[in-house]
């Protein structure tokens, strides 16, 4: 095993960092933070981070085909111009729930942005139950609607051969797994994979290795753990300085190193004296394993 380095690379202060998201072509990392309504660009070459302001909260960036980006903001799906901070809404959900927002959100091989809801929270995982569901948005801007009574929305991620769709609802404390058509964006058969420990608290966002192994970052557990969904054991734990791990993806020069997204909200003062680096994006280098590079999204 090579040794294990983890480093916090950009004290951003997010009050909800989440969706981080690697794209070569700029060398640079995406990711959002949620209620402060910011996707933001890291350049890691430069150190310099760039910043645009959408008028909702904003829970997840992807890259688009033909330029620019994806975001979930609010209920919608909207494409964000970066040149100058635009947006264009392109689908909107839950219109009959003023309450809600979107959550995580992911591209899959085939280029449909995946995204699910939940309830607005009161505090940190306090939340109206059963309100969220799971959407995809399709290349030609229709959304597919896929189930409803979700607590929390959230990781999100295909199998190497894309025959096993992979998803978290937080408050079910379980990874599942469902069989997934590549052709039409159909999943079936729900099963959980992988239950999480009463040390591991809340999953969170998640991320496939070239190995097919999932990295599932823990909220108030302070890790990435790694999971083997064929077996459904855990096959690593590395913690990391904060409590408030959000989210997690590979990236960097041949997706080496993981960047992992963490939340200062719900720290009270005392907790921030102990973890001053809350909010900020860590990379962890020495995993020896590689990630893959995201899909982008094809409309």
């Amino acid at each position: 095993m090579s040794s294990i380095k983890i480093e916090c690379v950009l004290p951003e202060n997010c009050r909800c960092g989440e969706s981080p998201v690697w794209e070569e072509a700029s060398n640079s990392l995406l990711f959002v933070d949620i209620p402060a309504k910011r996707v933001c660009r890291w350049n890691s070459l430069t150190k310099q981070v760039q910043r645009v302001t959408m008028d909702a909260p904003v829970s997840s960036v992807a890259l688009r085909q033909k330029g620019g980006y994806v975001a979930t903001s609010g209920t919608k799906f909207c494409a964000l111009n970066w040149e100058d901070g635009s947006t264009v809404v392109l689908a909107q959900v839950d219109q009959d729930k003023k309450n809600n927002r979107f959550n995580d959100g992911k591209v899959d091989p085939a280029g449909r942005y995946f995204a699910g809801t939940m309830a607005e929270e009161t505090a940190p995982a306090v939340l109206e139950r059963h309100q969220g569901a799971l959407y995809s948005l399709f290349p030609n801007h229709h959304v597919k609607k896929y189930f409803d009574q979700v607590d929390i929305s959230n990781g999100l991620d295909w199998s190497l051969d894309h025959k096993i769709f992979y998803y978290i609802d937080s408050l079910s404390y379980s990874v599942d797994a469902f069989d997934y058509d590549l052709q039409t964006g159909h999943i079936s058969k729900r099963r959980s994979v992988y239950k999480l420990e009463k040390d591991e608290h809340i999953p969170d966002g998640m991320c496939i290795d070239a190995e097919g192994k999932l990295w599932v970052a823990c909220y108030n557990g302070g890790r990435v753990i790694r999971l083997d969904p064929a077996t459904g054991k855990r096959l690593q734990t590395v913690k990391l300085p904060v409590e408030k791990t959000t989210s997690c993806c590979f990236g960097g020069k041949d997706y080496s190193e993981m960047y992992v997204t963490c939340a200062r909200d719900g720290i009270d003062p005392q907790g921030l004296l102990k973890q001053p680096e809350a909010g900020g994006v860590f990379k962890i280098t020495g995993l020896g394993v590689k990630g893959l590079a995201p899909y982008a999204y094809a409309g």
